[in-house]
C-alpha cells in the first residue's frame, strides 16, 4: 500500500485522546501513517439558519481546499450537525474517488437520543465514520454485508451494529484499487 499518509484535521475543539485513537484505527485499517493537523475556519459561513444545521456539501469543498499536498486522503472533523439538502442530517461524507471527506461527532453522542454519555460508543461511532468516509475516497461504494464498516448507515443503532472493518470483499476491491 502507498504510505503517503492519511491527514485527519480537526477544527474545533476534540479531546487529543480521541483523535490519536481514531488515528490508530484508521492506521491499522488502511495500513498507512496518519498525520494530526487542526484547522480553523469561520464555521458561520456554513451555517443555514432556516435549517439550524451545517452545509455539509459546503464543508466538504472547503475541506476539499485545504487538501494536502503531502498527504493521500484528507478528513476533516467537525462536532456541528451536518446536513445536505437531500438528507435531514448527515454523519459525514466524501467525495467517492476523491481527496477527502468530513464527519461529525455531533450525532455520534448518546445525549443526542436521551440516553446516558458513553464516550466509549461516542468514539466506536466516530472511528468507524471516519474509516467508512475514507473508504468512500479510496473508492469503495455501500456495501451490503450487515457487518461491514462500508454499509450505509442512516442511524447511529446501524453504526453501533456493524464492524469497524471492511469486509473481505471491500478490502479486496481495495487492494485492486490504491487510489
Amino acid at each position: 500500500m502507498n504510505l503517503q499518509p492519511v491527514t485527519l484535521i480537526s477544527f474545533g475543539y476534540f479531546e487529543k485522546d480521541f483523535l490519536e485513537q481514531t488515528a490508530e484505527a484508521v492506521r491499522h485499517e488502511f495500513n498507512c501513517p496518519v498525520n494530526l493537523r487542526e484547522g480553523h475556519i469561520d464555521l458561520s459561513d456554513y451555517y443555514d439558519p432556516a435549517r439550524r444545521q451545517y452545509n455539509g456539501n459546503l464543508l466538504l469543498k472547503q475541506v476539499d481546499s485545504m487538501s494536502l499536498p503531502d498527504s493521500r486522503k484528507t478528513l476533516g472533523l467537525f462536532n456541528v450537525d451536518l446536513f445536505i439538502p437531500i438528507l435531514t442530517f448527515i454523519f459525514g461524507q466524501a467525495f467517492l474517488n476523491g481527496r477527502c471527506g468530513i464527519a461529525s461527532l455531533y450525532r455520534l453522542s448518546n445525549e443526542r437520543y436521551g440516553m446516558a454519555n458513553d464516550d466509549k460508543l461516542m468514539l466506536e461511532r466516530l472511528k468507524k465514520e471516519v474509516i467508512h468516509e475514507l473508504g468512500h475516497t479510496f473508492g469503495l461504494i455501500h456495501c451490503l454485508d450487515s457487518a461491514c464498516v462500508m454499509r450505509s448507515s442512516t442511524y447511529v443503532e446501524e453504526i453501533d451494529q456493524k464492524n469497524i472493518h471492511l469486509c473481505s470483499d471491500c478490502r479486496n476491491q481495495l487492494a485492486g484499487n490504491p487510489a
